[in-house]
């Protein structure tokens, strides 16, 4: 698809706009004159803007065009746009999205900014008449502010969480574009990565110390965590221990998601580690949708696991489902969805599927669930999780099938706080081991600065000391803010 972007600043909105409606497509913006699909153009006289919207397909053509007074702000101007061109291409794909015209991350936080500017009933109201985002979002986006403002208070100017970098797995799912390696793939790079890792750990450690920091959380993720043996797990955990004050510690989350690495030796070593919360993830419990994901366990594996978990006395288990997986029926997220609410987790994410550009199923061409498809899982699960569960974060991903969301659901008082530390930028995240981020926030400020690690474990290894001259920056972080 091509976006003729004609006399105005507003690309990157109209290109996520389009991209809602048209996720399969490539899509590129032009300055110039040019054979387009989707016209935006903005024009300027002594007395007024002028703001014109095309769409022109094989079977459909219609423009709409809006004049407004030189008092307008840039903004309003971007907002008019944006709903012109929502207008054409609802009429031309037939299909609502229900967070009408809200292309961003966290919507949450967004109304969240709008009750402290102009109070609750306001920013609903401006969510549903100006942005077009429907009654239930509406009410769901307001629900989620309110429970992460309570938690969110929780962090003080000092404040940070730590982040540990595990990414491998037993195998790649066909969703996946996170910087995962399977097992069989990178076996050899484990030991020295585990070590280097620690080294990193132990750094953090000293730097936290010396900064008089208090450690609010600690998250384990991946890939997949339990990916390491017990022994390396022990290793990791043991580091953390001697390098970092735990006693200010709320939560201590490991990853277990792919339910084939859980054995009861790992889950004695988390638990005599003091890890407080973990994942166990089926995604699905429809057997011929893992397998075409490739996922190589079985639903009973999953169960197995939990059941196991529990007997050892993990009392806070979140798991994980997608909305929209290959071959997947609205039916089948639902069996799926009962059969996670009859194991009773104190917690349940439902994600809706994001189309990665580098994962499996978008360069493999699979086709995807449309987004009234997966809608009608997400209203299915809002129904039925809210009858013992309250939703207290959510963001979107970027290609999020129908644009929509990924909410956490947990029972009163089993919040998931690294996850709103992390989503909300609330505190400073020391990240450790490949593809993490490290973000320093300036303690009494919004201002966010990023420390990016080595993205490939053989890069990390190979370039360890390298990478830790990076870490320097910390201290002149803090030094200055």
């Amino acid at each position: 698809m091509i976006i003729f972007v004609d006399g105005h600043k507003f690309h990157y909105e109209t290109e996520n706009l389009c991209r809602v409606f048209f996720p399969f497509d490539n899509i590129k913006i032009l300055r110039e004159s040019c054979d387009w699909q989707i016209y935006t153009g903005e024009k300027v006289t002594a007395q007024e803007y002028t703001i014109t919207v095309s769409a022109r397909f094989s079977d459909y053509a219609k423009t709409l065009t809006v004049s407004l007074g030189l008092q307008v702000s840039e903004s309003d101007r971007e907002l008019k746009m944006a709903t012109l061109l929502y207008t054409l291409l609802t009429e031309y794909t037939g299909y609502t999205p229900k967070w009408g015209l809200l292309t961003g991350v966290r919507p949450s936080k967004l109304m969240n900014s709008l009750i402290e500017k102009d109070g609750e009933e306001k920013a609903k109201e401006y969510f549903r008449d100006s942005l077009l985002v429907s009654e239930d979002k509406t009410l769901l986006a307001a629900t989620v502010a309110e429970a992460e403002k309570e938690i969110m208070a929780r962090s003080k100017p000092n404040s940070f969480s730590l982040y540990v970098s595990v990414p491998f797995c037993p195998t790649r799912c066909s969703y996946c574009s996170f910087v995962s390696h399977s097992v069989k793939a990178a076996a050899k790079l484990i030991p020295e990565y585990t070590e280097l890792l620690c080294r990193e750990l132990r750094i953090f450690g000293k730097t936290a110390k010396d900064l008089g920091l208090r450690l609010e959380t600690v998250y384990y993720g991946g890939g997949t965590p339990t990916t390491l043996s017990a022994q390396q797990l022990k290793t990791v955990g043991e580091t953390i221990e001697n390098s970092f004050d735990l006693s200010s510690v709320s939560e201590y989350t490991v990853e277990a998601g792919r339910p084939d690495t859980v054995t009861e030796e790992k889950l004695r070593v988390l638990k005599d580690l003091g890890v407080s919360r973990i994942s166990i993830n089926p995604q699905t419990f429809e057997e011929h949708v893992l397998k075409k994901i490739g996922r190589c366990h079985t639903g009973a594996r999953t169960e197995e696991a939990f059941l196991l978990a529990k007997k050892i006395g993990f009392d806070n288990i979140n798991m994980d489902i997608i909305a929209g997986l290959p071959d997947d029926t609205v039916e089948g997220f639902f069996r799926t969805l009962e059969k996670v609410v009859s194991l009773d987790p104190e917690e349940v994410t439902v994600h809706t599927l994001a189309l990665k550009r580098s994962s499996e199923i978008v360069t493999g061409g699979e086709l995807i669930k449309t987004g009234n498809m997966v809608a009608q899982m997400l209203d299915g699960a809002q129904k039925e999780l809210s009858v013992k569960y309250k939703p207290y974060y959510m963001y979107r991903q970027s290609r999020c099938l129908g644009n929509l969301e990924n909410v956490g659901w947990c029972k009163e008082g089993f919040e998931g706080l690294y996850n709103i530390y992390m989503m909300e930028e609330c505190h400073t995240i020391f990240a450790a081991g490949a593809g993490a981020v490290t973000k320093l926030k300036e303690p009494r400020g919004k201002y966010i600065e990023r420390i990016f690690n080595y993205k490939y474990p053989f890069e990390y290894n190979s370039r360890f000391d390298e990478l830790m001259k990076r870490k320097k920056r910390i201290k002149a972080f803090y030094d200055t803010y």
